[in-house]
């Protein structure tokens, strides 16, 4: 005879009891371990994990494990479908961090230190990361519904711990990567190479390179290196940072992971005993998940989650009743939610995220965002060594100098070296102005970015007193500083003098038009990341808002991480003679996803976005964004 579980076990109010209880011990052992709450920390892990112990001794005396697991689908079910759409909202992203995580000094190190294979690489997945990125996303989605509807529980269950089991081995690894440390890396190199050369080189003076062999067209090379520490968790790092103004530390991310753990733990070895949802299931289940998911919505500041959330699990549902006997199962749920996560992973692929939690979003004041910052708080002293414990000890310069202690004097204590304690930790500000700096060399500035009054202003500024001469032996002209011309280096039989002129200061090397850009009444920009690989296939509207800013004498400019022979390039191939400056790749990836795409500026404040696919014409732009009351 086939046992039966009801969800209340002995007693629904003891076990609801336990329950609070069990999660209440659960919030007490992960605020122990948070640096706030360092000073108390095994206080509070102490009597979480015994609140723990006792809660989960009465829920399995009193059978309460079946409503746990219920509680846990609640939990876990509503934040994959949340976390899910996080990154699903930006998979371009996450897959960006993806690709850092694949990179030889990331996750690959701890294989190559555990199991001493310095050639292991996961750098083969990093052309498939977007991929990769699209179905995790959708892993979760669908997981987080079948969970919530009790849909093939039993695998459901399994890829649950799976998944987790990866998230957490990832935020351990962040939060515990110590960059200052070093592993064995191995490369192989085709000696015909110039790197091979370099590493052939230095393998004779420095003790970190060791070629290993070197023969049938290959350099074999082990090399000490330092791990390459990624910071945050990606997209849903960017939209903690976008709503509540900063990310999880890597060690907030690890507990989050591990507390999604436990919960899923607890629907695995209950698997057994749940069933798929009745409608009275059904009744409690999706309402209290959705208001869960709701909540987190509000801490996103973007109910999107909720909406998508009720609509993925009311299709689920509906698909096992209408579906026929091809798709009314649970298999036909998981279809009609993958297809709904694909309809939205294939617009904001398309197009830019629908929610943008980035510091260049709609409606964000740029120079702002370069100044929200705030300092740290230091204190400078001694890190002193003291034989009897053996343990390190940082001494600030008062209590080093005090003439009462003269730990100086002390022989249990010798000076390890001169440090510095971090008091109150700093916030670095939204946008690093260092890195969001249009800029040009004066050498590459040409009569496009000349068309600019403010390029003008500058070289005017800059220009020094000059000479131009003819190199008769390359026939080529020359700009020399007037104040270093003489006919003693510049003979009249190599050179000849053609005029003076004014020309730039070779000690300034570069024109930067950020001030420009956040000052300007209206400005326009177009974002490229890669010319190579933009589409400008609408290259005909390009250019007619090109025509309509400049003959109302409204700056507009392209910024892209290209050369100055891909831009020439680029513009010969369009006919396009727009002003061009540089700007970092890695700055560019934030700015925007699509590739080109517009961004409109009053005074320093975004006031559109645009990818290339849905571009609109400059009436539009005018009428409903520079007019706009």
């Amino acid at each position: 005879m086939k046992n039966t579980y009801t969800l209340q076990g002995q007693s629904f109010v003891f076990n609801a009891l336990f329950i609070l209880m069990n999660l209440a011990g659960l919030a007490l052992v992960t605020m122990g371990f948070h640096e706030n709450f360092e000073n108390s920390k095994w206080v509070y892990a102490g009597i979480g994990f015994g609140i723990m112990a006792l809660s989960i001794g009465g829920i399995v005396i009193l059978k309460g494990r079946l409503f746990m697991s219920y509680v846990s689908r609640v939990l876990v079910g509503g934040l994959f479908i949340v976390s899910g759409l996080i990154k699903a909202n930006d998979p371009i992203g996450f897959s960006y961090k993806l690709e850092e995580y694949f990179e030889d000094g990331a996750l690959a190190f701890r294989i190559k230190e555990w199991f001493g294979a310095p050639g292991f690489s996961l750098e083969y997945l990093i052309p498939f990361a977007l991929w990769l990125s699209v179905l995790i996303c959708v892993a979760e989605i669908v997981l987080g519904v079948l969970v919530l509807i009790g849909g093939k529980i039993k695998a459901v269950s399994w890829l649950l711990v799976l998944m987790m089991l990866f998230f957490t081995f990832l935020t351990w690894h962040t939060a515990n990567c110590d960059g200052n440390t070093k592993f064995v890396d191995r490369d192989t190199y085709d000696l015909n190479t110039e790197i091979a050369g370099i590493k052939l080189e230095e393998s004779k003076t420095n003790k970190d390179i060791k070629i290993i062999s070197k023969g049938n067209g290959e350099l074999v090379v082990d090399e000490m290196k330092q791990p390459q520490c990624v910071s945050d968790c990606g997209c849903f790092g960017d939209a903690m940072k976008g709503s509540i103004g900063r990310s999880l530390t890597p060690t907030e991310s690890l507990w989050k992971d591990i507390i999604l753990l436990y919960l899923v733990v607890w629907i695995f070895i209950s698997q057994r005993r749940i069933e798929p949802n009745s409608t009275k299931d059904n009744l409690y289940i999706i309402p209290i998940s959705l208001v869960f998911i709701a909540f987190f919505s509000y801490i996103f500041g973007w109910y999107f989650p909720l909406a998508f959330g009720l609509v993925a699990l009311l299709a689920a549902l509906w698909i096992l009743r209408a579906g026929g006997k091809l798709f009314g199962n649970y298999w036909g749920s998981a279809l009609v939610v993958t297809v709904l996560c694909f309809i939205m992973t294939t617009y904001v692929l398309r197009y830019e995220p629908i929610k943008d939690y980035r510091p260049y979003a709609v409606g964000s004041n740029l120079r702002e965002k370069m100044l929200d910052g705030i300092p740290g708080v230091f204190e400078s002293g001694m890190l002193l060594k003291n034989k009897k414990t053996g343990k390190e000890e940082f001494w600030s310069e008062k209590q080093y100098m005090d003439p009462n202690r003269k730990v100086w004097e002390d022989k249990n204590y010798t000076l390890v070296k001169m440090d510095t304690k971090e008091i109150k930790k700093g916030k670095l500000p939204s946008i690093d102005s260092a890195q969001f700096n249009p800029s040009i060399e004066f050498a590459a500035i040409g009569k496009q970015e000349k068309q600019l009054k403010y390029v003008q202003q500058q070289l005017k500024k800059v220009n020094v007193d000059g000479v131009l001469l003819l190199d008769k032996a390359y026939n080529s002209e020359i700009q020399v500083l007037a104040s270093e011309y003489d006919l003693v280096n510049y003979d009249t039989a190599s050179f000849r003098f053609i005029r003076n002129i004014q020309m730039p200061d070779p000690n300034m090397t570069e024109l930067s038009i950020r001030d420009f850009l956040l000052e300007a009444p209206t400005a326009f920009i177009v974002f490229a990341k890669d010319l190579t690989t933009a589409d400008f296939s609408e290259i005909a509207t390009w250019k007619q808002m090109y025509a309509a800013t400049k003959k109302r004498n409204i700056p507009f400019v392209m910024v892209c991480a290209g050369s100055r022979a891909d831009i020439d390039a680029w513009r010969n191939k369009h006919q396009f003679q727009v002003p061009v400056f540089g700007l970092d790749f890695i700055e560019l990836k934030v700015i925007a996803r699509s590739n080109p795409s517009l961004m409109v500026l009053q005074k320093g404040v975004v006031k559109g976005k645009y990818p290339h696919r849905s571009l609109p014409k400059f009436d539009w732009i005018q009428k409903h964004v520079l007019n706009k009351k």
